[in-house]
């Protein structure tokens, strides 16, 4: 969730005034500006007003602001276009890539499996499944149950 009656610029300087993220907070908004430029665009303006995807980037932007050890996503492409959902995923992959540890759960089973570096179906709350993504990805019975293919 966001603050909608904020700017963007000051929803991410909520997220940084953790103590441990004073000193970079400047340098941290360009990071989370480039690798969300739209937000760079919509700075000024109330994240009230951000379509749904935009919000999902302000959320995750703002949580970054305060240098998490560990992210934790929840469906954050739940409704969005499809575009958006790119953008995220995107995102997400560029975080991957920057060491940052990100604990997701998503129905988009396939692009997040092709992210992952450990994974786990979970069925009637037990591990089904576990195993690197490329390696669940892989598997047949995986493949036909929760993939559809």
């Amino acid at each position: 969730m966001i603050f909608p009656h904020m700017t963007v610029e000051e929803n991410l300087r909520i997220g940084g005034i953790v103590p441990r993220a004073q000193p970079s907070r400047g340098a941290r908004r360009e990071e989370i500006y480039e690798l969300f430029p739209r937000l760079r665009q919509r700075r000024t303006q109330k994240g009230g007003t951000l379509s749904g995807g935009e919000q999902q980037m302000l959320a995750l932007g703002r949580a970054l602001m305060s240098m998490p050890d560990l992210l934790l996503l929840d469906e954050p492409t739940l409704g969005l276009a499809p575009l958006m959902a790119d953008a995220l995923f995107t995102a997400i992959e560029a975080l991957q890539k920057a060491r940052v540890t990100i604990l997701i759960a998503e129905q988009d089973t396939p692009r997040t499996l092709a992210l992952a570096e450990r994974a786990y179906v979970v069925e009637n709350g037990k591990v089904a499944f576990d195993g690197t993504g490329q390696e669940l990805l892989d598997d047949p019975r995986v493949r036909e149950a929760y993939l559809g293919i």
